[in-house]
């Protein structure tokens, strides 16, 4: 760590010193007396790089900062300005950490703040310079947001998947396990394609759903160029950019108030598995059915467990003996407050709202618990002949429970000196958004300049080159935290994935489309949101509606990549969109 200032500074000074220099060639005057030797053959006074030398001056950005024309001299500046911009994305990065430290999950620490440089990118590429050059560089920064989101979801969460990978159990993810150690001297799978994967929760099956949700605005404003309308392009602009802030408004509350929804959903989830638990108690302590052949409540049966549960035989069950009912179940797989569940329980029987539970409450309590538990089964694993369908009620219960878990595996410590965090924080996050904000402009321009000196397109150097600086350093933050191989790192890295592509799709479009609709510019960028919509909306499709993925999978993540820029080539250069 300690090398990285050095290596700032070096760099800095080294592009500094790239000025442009101004000479005046000494030629050979008529009116100067020769001495013999002018005559002869002499050698170039400069040595000349051919295509390499530039013959066009260059523009410094700001006035004073370095420029070149040749393809050496920025691809140069390339280099310093992306590793400047890495610098920037790592500032934010652990200033957006330590802010999760302080204020908890939410919006500003866990996605608004690591788009930051790519929406400074966006918006200074756009404010500056001629119509044309603005028009150019906006595209720039639409070859950047789709490179983002392609890399994300194709490269990054293939290699998350191979990180996160251990052995599946009946489809399920099985915690720390990983047959890359073999197992008694042989590896029983090892990479297996299909026996090994990650498994997720279903708030990641969640995020992946919003961000399919997220590219409407994105087909809105490709509306008339699908359907060949000139006059509504301007309009159609003015409505994605309405409907791009109205997501991300919508966005932002949903992260502030989802963490209150994830608990009273794990709360019902936990209270489900509890009904299910006494449910399948009471069957094995039961001389007979809980239910009868036309699915009503075997009131004999049930009559005789409320005496046995009686225990002070007043022909009530008070909170203290649903609590010893709760307590025999033994639920040990779950985290629950007995006190708690007993009082639901309590509330779910007691009709009359005495805080005691009468035979009769009793037995139409546990008659709609069973009615609950049938419907909750297809019809055939639901027939009347049998009470297996309680069995399976509760083993489903228990899979609701783990995918709405959000407890974390690990003890939580409290911060020290909340004083000085809180500080720091806000420096990082000051200095991450400066040097994105300064070195934004210059690095657009680079980017032009070297497309220019090379023939290359712009937009192929911003999808490719671009989003490896800004997104390199929260790759390798999903990528370790994956790597510890549990169900609820796994869940949370691919949250993040979602939600960083959600968030760069609803922030960084909003932001594009307010430059193209106030600076009167063209919205001609048919290739890029294409590949947007098509990226998102099938790892979307993919992932909310499953929530374990195979190593193949991620097979199928990497090859959307060299698909996608192929498929951009094709869109630009074979269609001429």
């Amino acid at each position: 760590m300690a090398r990285k200032p050095s290596l700032a500074v070096l760099l800095a000074l080294l592009f500094f010193l790239c000025r442009p220099a101004h000479c005046r060639p000494i030629g050979c005057g008529s009116d100067l007396v020769s001495d013999g030797l002018d005559g002869g053959q002499r050698g170039p006074r400069l040595i000349r790089l051919g295509g390499y030398l530039a013959t066009d001056s260059c523009e410094q950005t700001y006035g004073f900062m370095p420029c070149t024309s040749t393809a050496l001299g920025n691809l140069f500046l390339l280099l310093v300005y992306g590793y400047l911009m890495f610098l920037a994305a790592t500032y934010l990065s652990k200033g957006s950490e330590l802010l999760l430290e302080i204020l908890g999950p939410g919006i500003i620490g866990g996605l608004f703040l690591p788009a930051c440089t790519d929406v400074v990118l966006g918006a200074v590429s756009g404010l500056s310079g001629s119509t044309e050059t603005a028009q150019s560089q906006v595209s720039v920064g639409m070859g950047l947001l789709a490179g983002s989101t392609v890399m994300l979801l194709t490269i990054i969460w293939g290699t998350c998947v191979i990180v996160a990978k251990c052995d599946l159990q009946d489809s399920v993810g099985v915690d720390g396990k990983d047959t890359k150690i073999a197992v008694g001297g042989i590896d029983t799978k090892g990479f297996s394609l299909t026996g090994s994967g990650v498994s997720t929760d279903i708030w990641t099956s969640y995020a992946a759903r919003i961000m399919a949700i997220s590219v409407i605005p994105f087909i809105v404003v490709q509306l008339p160029q699908v359907l060949h309308s000139t006059s509504g392009r301007h309009l159609a602009v003015l409505i994605a950019l309405i409907l791009s802030l109205l997501l991300l408004i919508s966005y932002c509350l949903y992260q502030i108030f989802q963490p209150k929804i994830q608990q009273r959903r794990l709360a019902y989830a936990k209270h489900k598995h509890i009904i299910s638990g006494i449910l399948k108690h009471l069957k094995k302590r039961s001389l007979g059915r809980l239910s009868t052949d036309q699915g009503t409540p075997n009131k004999e049966v049930l009559e005789r467990l409320f005496h046995a549960l009686d225990l002070d035989k007043d022909g009530h069950l008070s909170l203290s003996e649903i609590r010893a009912l709760i307590l025999g179940i033994q639920l040990n797989e779950i985290d629950f407050d007995v006190d708690k569940a007993a009082t639901k329980v309590i509330e779910d029987f007691d009709t009359d709202r005495d805080h005691l539970v009468t035979l009769d409450e009793f037995i139409e309590g546990i008659g709609t618990w069973v009615k609950e538990a049938r419907k909750s089964k297809a019809p055939h694993n639901a027939g009347s002949d049998s009470d297996k369908f309680l069995l399976q009620f509760h083993e489903q219960t228990k899979r609701e429970h783990d995918l709405w878990d959000d407890q974390s595996d690990e003890v939580v410590e409290g911060i020290e000196n909340p004083r000085w965090t809180s500080f720091k924080a806000v420096l990082l996050l000051l200095l991450g958004t400066v040097i994105a904000a300064v070195f934004a402009d210059p690095l657009v321009d680079a980017v032009d300049n070297f497309s220019t000196a090379t023939s290359i397109p712009s937009f192929f150097i911003s999808f490719i080159a671009l989003p490896v600086a800004t997104n390199s350093s929260e790759a390798v933050s999903a990528i370790i935290f994956a790597s510890r191989k549990r169900v609820r790192s796994a869940s949370l890295t691919f949250s993040e994935l979602y939600g960083a592509v959600t968030m760069n799709n609803v922030l960084c479009l909003t932001v594009f489309l307010a430059i193209v609709y106030i600076r009167g510019l063209t919205w001609d960028f048919s290739s890029e949101v294409l590949v947007i919509v098509i990226v998102c909306l099938l790892m979307s499709a993919f992932a909310s509606f499953r929530t374990t993925f195979p190593l193949w999978t991620s097979i199928v993540a990497f090859l959307l990549y060299p698909l996608s820029l192929a498929f951009v080539y094709v869109l630009d250069y074979v269609f001429g969109w």
